[in-house]
């Protein structure tokens, strides 16, 4: 009797393929319920479309401003959302329920956003913030070149000081939303072992884009080179102090590798449920294919990694 009064005193476990809840407070529930209400109307329902004609969807990613999404942990003064890195998981793993193309520039334009709410002066973070936050201004992170990624060393592109402005040569590979995006936030090269981070607004002279890249998937967010001949960048566009760009890149990445990988856990989640649904219906030999152990061992095993990656995502998250 005992054991059962106290079992109907345990709060159920919500936990279901698509969206585990459990342990969330009632308002990162909410944030949830909300990302994962616009992903439903808003993303799912054109995903397709959008890869397949390589549209870069400005107005629901506007829609998605609405709801807080392009500046979720910049401070409000700015017109941040004030969340934490765990809302943010969750956010990024429901939208990208729905299309994690979308839902990882999503993801990208909020940690260059971060990056100059943390490193920014005063004058630039009035300058971008709060028309980053309502994706009046998109952003794209430049760091990886043809032949280095996060090799500081092996970077090429430089920036000579002129005094009151930089002049910037180079290029950068593989930049996500590169010529759709307003600004850019270049790790270059300043000294011989020194890095700094340039913030780069579309239509500076001397800045140019590269085809958009034949790729597998993700062509809802266009993938291009970003290219930098004899760039003048003022002075005033130094994010951080001369030297600070690899810290600044790295701890940008720090909060932005939690991101990409909650996008991956909603495209998992939106996998495994279709899959679940399709052997609930398809028949074989009579029977569904849901009847047959080998599949449901199957479906049990990507449940439980599925799960754990959660675990491991949230944790990192906190």
């Amino acid at each position: 009797m005992l054991a059962r009064k106290l079992l109907s005193m345990t709060s159920k476990r919500s936990v279901s393929l698509l969206v585990n809840s459990n342990n969330l407070t009632e308002e990162q529930g909410m944030i949830q319920d909300v990302a994962m209400n616009f992903s439903k109307t808003n993303l799912m329902p054109n995903a397709a479309e959008w890869d397949e004609k390589k549209h870069f969807p400005k107005d629901v990613m506007k829609q998605a401003a609405g709801c807080g999404f392009a500046g979720i942990y910049v401070n409000e003064d700015v017109g941040g959302s004030g969340l934490g890195r765990l809302e943010a998981s969750l956010i990024f793993e429901a939208l990208s329920t729905g299309c994690v193309g979308s839902s990882s520039y999503i993801s990208i334009h909020n940690m260059c956003a971060w990056m100059i709410d943390t490193y920014g002066t005063k004058e630039q973070r009035q300058k971008y913030l709060p028309q980053m936050c309502v994706f009046d201004l998109f952003s794209s992170y430049c760091l990886t070149e043809p032949n280095s990624g996060s090799d500081a060393i092996g970077m090429k592109s430089f920036a000579v000081d002129k005094g009151d402005h930089f002049v910037l040569n180079g290029s950068k590979a593989f930049i996500s939303n590169a010529g759709e995006s307003d600004l850019y936030l270049v790790m270059c090269k300043t000294g011989e072992k020194e890095v700094s981070c340039l913030i780069l607004e579309k239509g500076m002279k001397g800045l140019g884009f590269g085809k958009n890249e034949i790729k597998m998937g993700w062509n809802v967010q266009p993938t291009r080179a970003v290219i930098f001949e004899d760039c003048k960048v003022p002075k005033a566009n130094l994010l951080g102090k001369r030297g600070e760009g690899f810290k600044i890149a790295m701890s940008g990445l720090d909060g932005g590798r939690v991101n990409i990988a909650s996008c991956s856990l909603g495209g998992a989640a939106f996998c495994l449920e279709t899959a679940t649904q399709y052997i609930k219906t398809r028949k074989q030999f009579g029977k569904p294919l849901a009847e047959f152990q080998y599949l449901q061992f199957k479906l049990a095993q990507m449940a439980t990694d599925l799960e754990a990656s959660r675990l491991m995502v949230r944790n990192a998250a906190n």
